[in-house]
């Protein structure tokens, strides 16, 4: 609770100064000033510097990343929010960047980096880092070849359909054998929807039965049995047929949806599917391995 405190005061005002205070005064030209200082030596550049701040240098590549990062975080509706021009990645670095390397510079000087919770802290973003690089390195080199995603398209192939809509009517009774009666009258040529006005007792009624166009799934499974049975043609009506609403009889009025989607168009989402996997799999042969030999003790009684 006490570091979770502390990161909270750390980020609000940091937060803060950052974004509430006024830019700093760097359009005035200042003459640069050579600080010397006892056993101070210039941290390596590891790219092209475009500022320092008490000798500590900051880099173009690293402007850039916090910008493409700030970028991405740009909602698509404000798209003029977005850095993008000379003129803003100056602002930005000395406004945000050369800031926060003051700040960092100045909680160095007060020995900030030594308190035991933040040290705590420091340990464990260092462990997840650590954590999400190997991972990264051993799955990074998974790969799927063309048989594995072909054999998994003519195995799964049914399931890759889009999935079938159909459009149903629907007549609701509480009797079986005034669903009889219904189904004499439908046999000699009464309409389904008039029926289904006037004598169906779902809430369906009041549309003539008309359920639109409904997917598996959304009624009961007897239901479903029925309204997508292979038998069922377009324009037919089923038999009477008891559900969890009483008894029923449908009639199938057009169905959309139910491709058959080709090789090609799911080879891209096979591939990432398979190597998704593939790479689950090595990550847990590793923890598997690792586990085998590491020395594991678990004090499951100090778990309150």
């Amino acid at each position: 609770m006490k570091k979770q405190f502390i990161l909270f005061l750390a980020f609000f005002f940091v937060s803060a100064v950052l974004i509430g205070c006024d830019k700093l005064n760097f359009s005035q030209p200042k003459t640069k000033k050579v600080v010397k200082e006892a056993g101070v030596v210039s941290p390596p550049v590891r790219g092209t510097a475009i500022a320092r701040v008490n000798n500590a240098p900051i880099i173009l590549e690293d402007l850039n990343k916090e910008i493409e990062a700030y970028n991405a975080m740009v909602p698509l509706d404000k798209p003029e929010a977005k850095i993008t021009t000379r003129d803003q990645k100056i602002d930005y670095l000395k406004n945000e960047m050369v800031r926060r390397m003051l700040l960092y510079q100045d909680a160095l000087a007060k020995g900030l980096d030594r308190k035991e919770e933040v040290l705590q802290v420091l340990e464990k973003t260092k462990q997840d880092l650590l954590v999400m690089e190997l991972v990264r390195k051993e799955a990074e080199n998974v790969e799927v070849n063309s048989k594995e995603i072909e054999d998994y398209y003519n195995s799964y192939k049914d399931q890759l359909k889009e999935p079938e809509e159909r459009q149903v009517r629907e007549i609701v009774v509480s009797s079986e054998q005034e669903a009889k009666d219904i189904l004499i009258q439908l046999l000699q040529g009464t309409d389904f929807a008039t029926l289904a006005k006037d004598r169906s007792k779902s809430a369906s009624a009041k549309d003539r039965g008309d359920l639109g166009f409904i997917k598996k799934g959304q009624k009961s499974a007897q239901f479903d049995a029925v309204a997508f049975s292979d038998t069922l043609e377009v324009g037919k009506i089923s038999s009477i047929f008891k559900s969890p609403d009483g008894y029923c009889i449908l009639k199938f009025e057009s169905r959309r949806g139910g491709k058959q989607k080709s090789l090609t168009e799911m080879w891209d989402d096979i591939k990432r599917g398979l190597t998704f996997l593939k790479q689950q799999k090595k990550i847990e042969e590793l923890i598997g391995n690792l586990s085998r030999s590491a020395k594991l003790e678990f004090y499951e009684g100090e778990i309150k």
